[in-house]
C-alpha cells in the first residue's frame, strides 16, 4: 500500500480507501456484520485505512455496520469519513435538510451509529450553495472541531463543476474536496483540481470505476436488478458509456492488466488526487482494488513512505 498527505489536514491516507454506499443496501446486496467485518478486516490486512460513508446510506446503517466493526477492532487504525445533510427515507429516497438543528443532529447520530466519540472527516454532502452559503452551519462545525468530536472538515460537491463551493472551502475551514472522477467523468480537471492544488486541499476520487462500468465486466445491454441503484440509470446512456469502456479497454488499458485496477491508477496519477474510494461487495474485490497502489507515484505531491 502507498499513502498520500491528505491536504491541510496532515492525515496520511492509504491511497485506496473503502467506499461504503454498497452497505446501505442500494446496490443488489444487503449486508451482514459478519460480511463487513470480513471486508474490513482484508482492507485492514493489505495497509487501507480509509473508510468512507454516510448518513444516508440507509438510515445509518452503513455507518452501524462500520461501528459494528470499529467496536471489535482499534479505532485508531482507521480514518473514518462520513458525512451531512441528507436524510433517508427508504432506498433511492432521500430528503435534504442542512438546518443547524439538523446537522447536530444527524452528528450525534452519526457518532452513535460508528460507536466512536469522534469523526475524522465531516464532509457537507452534495448540498446546494445556499446551504454552503450559511455562516451559523460553519460555526457550528467549528465549534466541534475545536471541541474534538469531529478533527477535520470536508465538502463533498453534487456537480463536478461546482466552483462556488470549491473555491469557498479555504473560507469554511473545510480541507477537503470529494468529487466524481473517473475515465469517462475527467469534468474536475477544467478547473476544480487547480483550485484545490492552489488550497492544498486533499481530494477523495468518488465513483473512480464508473458505477463500476470500468471494472470491464459489463457490455452493452446489460440489465441490473430493481434493488441496484443502476436499474435507474438511463439505458441508452449506459449502453453509451459501456461501448466507450470497450474501446478504452482497447487502446489505452496493457494488455493482460485488470481494467478495474487500472482505472484507479488512472485517477491516481493526477496530482490533484489524494485517494480513491471504490466500494467493495467482497474481500476479494477489497483486494484487487489494493492492488492499484503499486501503480500510484511515488513522486506524486502528496506521497509518503510508510
Amino acid at each position: 500500500m502507498k499513502y498520500r498527505r491528505l491536504g491541510k489536514t496532515e492525515l496520511t491516507v492509504s491511497v485506496i480507501g473503502v467506499g461504503t454506499w454498497q452497505f446501505g443496501g442500494e446496490w443488489g446486496k444487503d449486508f451482514s456484520q459478519s460480511e463487513v467485518d470480513q471486508i474490513l478486516d482484508k482492507a485492514h490486512e493489505l495497509g487501507i485505512n480509509l473508510i468512507d460513508t454516510a448518513e444516508c446510506y440507509g438510515d445509518h446503517l452503513s455507518e452501524q455496520l462500520i461501528g459494528g466493526y470499529l467496536k471489535k477492532n482499534r479505532r485508531t487504525d482507521w480514518i473514518i469519513a462520513t458525512k451531512f445533510g441528507h436524510h433517508f427515507h427508504d432506498k433511492f429516497s432521500r430528503t435534504d435538510d442542512y438546518s443547524v438543528a439538523a446537522v447536530q443532529e444527524q452528528l450525534e447520530k452519526s457518532l452513535r451509529a460508528l460507536q466512536t466519540d469522534y469523526i475524522d472527516l465531516y464532509q457537507f454532502h452534495s448540498g446546494p450553495n445556499e446551504a454552503f452559503d450559511n455562516d451559523e452551519l460553519w460555526t457550528y462545525l467549528d465549534k466541534q472541531v475545536q471541541a474534538g468530536t469531529i478533527r477535520h472538515l470536508g465538502l463533498s460537491i453534487a456537480k463536478n463543476g461546482n466552483m462556488h463551493q470549491v473555491t469557498g472551502a479555504s473560507r469554511v475551514n473545510a480541507q477537503t474536496i470529494q468529487v466524481v472522477y473517473n475515465r469517462l467523468d475527467r469534468k474536475p480537471e477544467e478547473e476544480v483540481f487547480a483550485s484545490c492544488i492552489e488550497q492544498d486541499l486533499g481530494v477523495l476520487a468518488r465513483v473512480p470505476l464508473a458505477s463500476g462500468y470500468l471494472s470491464g465486466k459489463y457490455k452493452p445491454g446489460a440489465v441490473f436488478a430493481g434493488n441496484d441503484v443502476r436499474h435507474r440509470h438511463n439505458s441508452q446512456h449506459v449502453d453509451h458509456l459501456l461501448a466507450e469502456v470497450a474501446k478504452i479497454k482497447e487502446s489505452e488499458v496493457p494488455e493482460g492488466m485488470d481494467m478495474a485496477q487500472w482505472a484507479l491508477a488512472w485517477c491516481l496519477k493526477h496530482p490533484a488526487v489524494t485517494a480513491v474510494i471504490p466500494g467493495s461487495k467482497s474481500p476479494e474485490q477489497v483486494e484487487a482494488n489494493a492492488k492499484a497502489a503499486a501503480y500510484a507515484s511515488d513522486d506524486h505531491p502528496q506521497a509518503r513512505v510508510n
